[in-house]
C-alpha cells in the first residue's frame, strides 16, 4: 500500500468551488483508495491505495468529483516520498528560516521541457524568482498575491495543469 498526496487545484479558494472537507472525504472513499484524510481547506488529500499508476488515479480521482461536484477538478499526485525529495531538493540553500514563509512550491501534471529552466529564469529577479526541479516550481516571493509566478502564469508558460502550496503546508503534509 502506497501513500499518496492530491493536490486538487481551484478549490475553496475565494469562496469559489467551496467544498467541505469531510463531504470531500466521503467522495474520494472508494474502491482501490483507503485511509483518506484532508489537510486544511485548499484540497489537500491524502491517500492510501495499491495503484502505483499515478495517472490512472488522477483520472479516478477527478472523474468521482466531477460528478459528486457536478464541475472539473484537477488533481495532482504525489507518492509521499517524492514529496520528501520535493523538501529534500529545494533549490533555495540561502533562504534564512524566517524567510521559508515565502517561499512555494507549484506541482506540475507533468514533466516539463529541458528548455523550461530558462523561461522562469526570464521573470526572475533579485526580489523574487523561481527555479524548475522535477515536476516543481519552487517560487519565491514576498508578496505571493502579487507575484508574476502565479499558478496561472506558470500554467501558460509552462503548457500544463499547476497547483501551489505554500512550503509550511508541503512540511506539514509530510508531517501527517
Amino acid at each position: 500500500m502506497t501513500r499518496y498526496v492530491a493536490f486538487l487545484r481551484g478549490i475553496n479558494v475565494s469562496g469559489q468551488k467551496l467544498i467541505k472537507m469531510e463531504d470531500l472525504r466521503s467522495y474520494l472513499e472508494m474502491p482501490g483508495i483507503t485511509d483518506v484524510a484532508t489537510y486544511i481547506q485548499s484540497g489537500n488529500v491524502l491517500f492510501s491505495s495499491d495503484e502505483v499508476d499515478e495517472e490512472i488515479l488522477k483520472k479516478r480521482i477527478e472523474t468521482q468529483l466531477q460528478q459528486k461536484l457536478g464541475y472539473k477538478v484537477v488533481a495532482i499526485i504525489r507518492m509521499i516520498r517524492e514529496l520528501q525529495n520535493v523538501v529534500k531538493n529545494m533549490p533555495f540553500d540561502t533562504i534564512k528560516t524566517e524567510e521559508k514563509n515565502r517561499l512555494y512550491v507549484t506541482f506540475l501534471s507533468e514533466m516539463p521541457a529541458m528548455d523550461a529552466q530558462g523561461i522562469m529564469g526570464v521573470y526572475s529577479n533579485d526580489a523574487e524568482y523561481a527555479r524548475i526541479v522535477h515536476k516543481e516550481v519552487y517560487v519565491y516571493s514576498p508578496n505571493y498575491g502579487k507575484t508574476c509566478f502565479s499558478n496561472t502564469f506558470i500554467e501558460k508558460k509552462l503548457g500544463m495543469q499547476a497547483t501551489t502550496r505554500n512550503w509550511a503546508t508541503v512540511n506539514k503534509l509530510l508531517e501527517l
